[in-house]
């Protein structure tokens, strides 16, 4: 049984409103009103726990009325809950729209990784050093390391859902970050790397041009294409279904962070045509995966307001 608790502080006059909307809810439980008790923002606090499938409706009723402009509104998802009645209410009324995503929730997640602090910025930048010594080196395990800490498929899926909810400022922010953390990124392993080549530091291997993992990176083709439309796919629904151990597998199968610092060890060891094959493998899957991202964020919309649909219909037959 998946649930989510809200709490809800609402000035007097819509706090009536707002109760009479969650009592009258089927997916509803737990409804708690204290009058005049909550303080900063004033007023009524309300609390009571959501079936997860039900959720997006009562959410929107909230909204519409205006409950997040004049107070406020607190979503908590429920680990573990025990309730025969709330789990009947699931079985019986829901069906496969148990399982649908939250969308306020699904956005608040991806939103939150939309502050580009410096911590992105120094994240990146080690991502891309932790690259640099794995294509040095022709360690895959440094590069799926680099692959774990790079924070970019956060501002990527944040540029998805802005460009999905037609936000051009916040996909304007996130282009930015992303572009700005990748030449920091790219000047850093450069800079890192001619002082590896200045002093004589290069493995023998990487010198001899025996460079396996430097090859899977600058020379992208039709398996770049597949891998970066289906990792986007993954992370959006992973994201959606808050499934992390899904979106792990796809922080260790873009070839971002890889590719950029590819870009700054070629150029250091003056390896033009492979600095442009990352190049190409960085843009190639920046701009997959956010198109892959908006893509499957409206396809899942459409799929889930289809079954809600199909719910209600056969909800209203058997009434």
């Amino acid at each position: 049984m998946r649930m989510i608790h809200l709490r809800l502080v609402s000035p007097p006059d819509l706090a009536p409103r707002a109760a009479s909307l969650l009592s009258g809810d089927p997916f509803v439980f737990n409804l708690v009103v204290h009058p005049a008790s909550a303080r900063h923002p004033d007023g009524d606090a309300v609390e009571c726990d959501v079936l997860s499938g039900g959720a997006n409706a009562v959410l929107r009723g909230l909204r519409e009325l205006g409950l997040h402009h004049r107070g406020s509104i607190v979503i908590e998802p429920v680990e573990i809950a025990f309730s025969g009645v709330a789990a009947e209410v699931e079985r019986r009324q829901l069906g496969a729209l148990a399982h649908a995503p939250v969308w306020e929730e699904v956005e608040a997640r991806i939103r939150s990784e939309g502050v580009y602090g410096p911590s992105f910025y120094v994240y990146l930048v080690i991502a891309g050093v932790l690259a640099a010594v794995g294509i040095l080196t022709n360690s895959q395990i440094l590069i799926v390391a680099a692959m774990v800490v790079g924070p970019e498929y956060g501002a990527i899926t944040c540029v998805a859902l802005a460009v999905d909810r037609g936000d051009a400022k916040r996909a304007r922010q996130g282009l930015s970050a992303l572009t700005s953390g990748f030449l920091m990124a790219v000047t850093v392993t450069f800079a890192f790397s001619w002082a590896v080549r200045a002093l004589d530091l290069q493995p023998k291997a990487f010198e001899l041009g025996i460079r396996p993992v430097s090859t899977l990176i600058d020379a992208p083709d039709v398996f770049s294409v597949v891998v970066a439309v289906l990792a986007g796919v993954v992370g959006i629904m992973s994201l959606t279904q808050v499934r992390s151990s899904a979106l792990l597998g796809v922080f260790i199968s873009i070839t971002t962070i890889p590719a950029a610092a590819d870009i700054g060890v070629s150029c250091a060891f003056s390896s033009w045509s492979d600095a442009r094959g990352s190049l190409a493998q960085l843009l190639l899957n920046i701009l997959l995966l956010i198109a892959t991202g908006v893509l499957t964020l409206r396809f899942q919309r459409v799929v889930w307001r289809h079954i809600s649909r199909r719910r209600a219909r056969s909800g209203a037959r058997v009434r």
